[in-house]
């Protein structure tokens, strides 16, 4: 045995973290998951909370970030010793349409080259074999995300698999071209193709799959197609149709406007209206829920971050963000027409030990948590990126760069911030588990 594995067994055996006291996991759900009203429930009918890290894939290389640093094997170690029970994985259609291209870009070997150039690449090639000597420089990143999925089973962590962006690297910017259906990038017949043979593959190959997100952050931008309700209804809906049919058994989760910030015409009932002047001025239509074959199988997301370093009290914080979507868990409402579960599929901040109580958002986003009982996803597991392309930002290209909002250290090999861990991830983890 190398010192380096045997490293890795001290590592990860249960007296090895200093972690700031995380819940611990309840039982393994059973899948598949279904939902009723405003809850998740598993196929014992228990309810279920997704209470999750995002792990991106869905940068230049398009395999999950920090195999350069770690082996599969440890990085998924943290996720149950930080007491989560699921991961949103985040991918780009690009590497599907690589798959139905036969592209020899999909192997390791071209996706690392290609990325970080020839000598960084090859250091960083060698880097991630060596961690994960299952791998050749032949091996694909589909047998990568395959590997992913291997060990999260292992581990009983449910899959949440997000379509991120249709052209590899960093979201989100207004004009990086993948923010709106036809924009430069977002091709919807590739990315509808795409749900169909990932969702079909993760059916037949990942054990706890569960979930998609449809796409993250959808936004204005330069596209042909109008930004507005009546396109989001007719490309979310031929989407969410052809997951169904690829996997029926997996949750559909679907993403307002503007970053998602906002879904509230979902729940409200309201009519998804066109826009004048365009190919859809006069169009309209509903969302309901029991005209669909997945009407069983629904879920919202909403993402919430702090840029406005907000000071508000959490009373009006918490109505405030109320009317953008969390009428869909309050059946009590009259102005809910439909009930849906609800996913705060991104939140988080700077791991610095002092953000956490800066402003009033972390303490006010436990409350909505804890008042709504509503599932989340912290943004995010990851200490570094193998690259970032930052439409727009200089430098453009950053290869190694550090991730200051991650749990992990920039070598994925302990806690970036315990102090910052047990005032938020612990607090949203026992606002959920004290239910």
């Amino acid at each position: 045995m190398s010192l380096k594995h045997l490293f890795e067994i001290l590592l990860f055996s249960p007296f090895a973290h200093a972690l700031a006291s995380p819940p611990p996991n309840r039982r393994t759900p059973i899948l598949p998951f279904s939902t009723k009203g405003r809850d998740i429930l598993d196929s014992n009918g228990d309810i279920f909370h997704f209470k999750a890290t995002n792990w991106p894939g869905h940068q230049e290389i398009m395999i999950p970030e920090g195999l350069q640093h770690a082996s599969i094997a440890s990085i998924v170690a943290w996720i149950p010793e930080l007491g989560l029970n699921s991961v949103r994985l985040t991918y780009a259609t690009e590497m599907i349409d690589d798959v139905y291209s036969n592209s020899p870009n999909q192997t390791l070997e071209k996706s690392v080259l290609n990325a970080l150039g020839a000598e960084n690449g090859t250091v960083v090639l060698g880097q991630i074999l060596d961690n994960n000597p299952e791998f050749t420089k032949e091996t694909t990143r589909l047998e990568v995300w395959d590997a992913v999925a291997q060990e999260l089973a292992n581990r009983n962590i449910i899959i949440h698999l997000d379509n991120h962006v249709s052209k590899a690297f960093w979201c989100c910017a207004d004009n990086d071209g993948n923010g709106w259906f036809g924009e430069r990038f977002f091709d919807v017949e590739k990315w509808i193709r795409g749900w169909s043979f990932i969702s079909g593959h993760a059916k037949d190959n990942w054990p706890t799959f569960a979930s998609v997100g449809l796409r993250n952050e959808l936004r204005a931008s330069n596209a042909s197609e109008p930004v507005d309700w009546y396109t989001w209804y007719v490309h979310m809906t031929a989407a969410a149709d052809a997951v169904h049919d690829a996997a029926p058994d997996a949750l559909i989760v679907f993403s307002g406007l503007s970053y998602d910030t906002y879904i509230d015409p979902i729940p409200l009932g309201k009519s998804l209206n066109g826009t004048a002047g365009t190919a859809t001025a006069n169009k309209t239509a509903l969302f309901v829920p029991s005209e669909f074959a997945w009407a069983e199988k629904i879920v919202l997301e909403i993402h919430k971050y702090d840029f406005e370093a907000t000071q508000k009290s959490c009373s009006v914080f918490k109505a405030d963000w109320y009317k953008q979507g969390f009428q869909a868990v309050n059946a009590s409402d009259p102005a809910t027409k439909y009930t849906f579960p609800m996913v705060i599929s991104e939140w988080g901040f700077i791991q610095n030990g002092t953000y956490w109580n800066q402003t009033t958002y972390n303490t006010c986003l436990i409350e909505m948590v804890r008042d709504y009982q509503v599932g989340w996803m912290h943004w995010e597991l990851s200490g570094s990126f193998y690259l970032q392309t930052r439409p727009g930002r200089v430098p453009s290209t950053i290869q190694g760069l550090e991730e200051f909002w991650g749990l992990l250290n920039y070598t994925w090999d302990g806690l970036r911030d315990p102090v910052t861990l047990e005032n938020s991830l612990n607090k949203l983890i026992a606002a959920l588990d004290s239910s």
